[in-house]
């Protein structure tokens, strides 16, 4: 299993390429954004690891060229970025999720992990199919049942993406915090928001998994 590191940071760029060889995958990292791209093209690597702020060519860049080029490998960024705006920009580029600096290099390999085990939704895959009829558009945000559009706010076409994109697992209160509001948000307001997500697409969908979080099944 072959993994490609962006980091311009040198100690955490090493600290992430040692951890991961002693996984026993094997690693090849990079500084400069540039650089990475040009390896990619002359050889398949099994996932990304990506910086956002790096010289060369910036972490969203390189992966919106990636997927304009139909190359759909998947792809985790780890960056210090926090606003809500940057996650979205993130995964509508087609990440398969967000390691937030600082972080534990274990939750590095619970998400590596997860990622590897599960399907992720590029670019080229925008349509997501759902139990009863309905579809979601991840490049138009657009939820429809027998194709009629169903009406969501903004923050329930957020909520229900971050659902889709973690497919098969549980996302927990904390992680709608920091990937749909972008900071803490109190638990209450966003079992709310969900309550009235499900109610508009059926409880069957959003499974409340008791005391962890919600989940859509694969």
């Amino acid at each position: 299993m072959k993994i490609m590191v962006l980091e311009d940071e040198y100690a955490l760029r090493m600290s992430i390429e040692e951890f991961l060889i002693d996984l026993g995958f094997e690693v090849e990292s990079f500084e400069r954004g540039d650089e990475l791209l040009d390896a990619l093209y002359s050889a398949n690597y099994d996932i990304l690891l990506l910086d956002v702020k790096v010289p060369g060519i910036n972490g969203f860049e390189l992966l919106k060229e990636l997927r304009e080029s139909g190359n759909e490998v998947p792809a985790i960024f780890i960056t210090s970025l926090t606003h809500v705006d940057d996650l979205s920009k993130g995964f509508e580029l087609g990440c398969c999720d967000y390691i937030k600096k600082p972080f534990d290099l274990k939750e590095l390999e619970v998400r590596l992990k997860n990622v590897l085990k599960r399907e992720c939704f590029g670019v080229n895959k925008e349509i997501v199919e759902l139990p009863n009829h309905y579809t979601y558009d991840l490049e138009k945000f657009e939820l429809r049942q027998n194709r009629e559009v169903v009406s969501l706010t903004k923050q329930e076409k957020r909520i229900l993406e971050l659902l889709i994109k973690q497919r098969g697992n549980i996302v927990s209160i904390e992680q709608f915090c920091d990937e749909v509001w972008g900071e803490y948000v109190d638990p209450a307001n966003i079992r709310v928001h969900i309550t009235k997500l499900r109610k508009k697409i059926g409880k069957d969908i959003i499974k409340n998994v008791h005391g962890l979080g919600y989940k859509i099944d694969t």
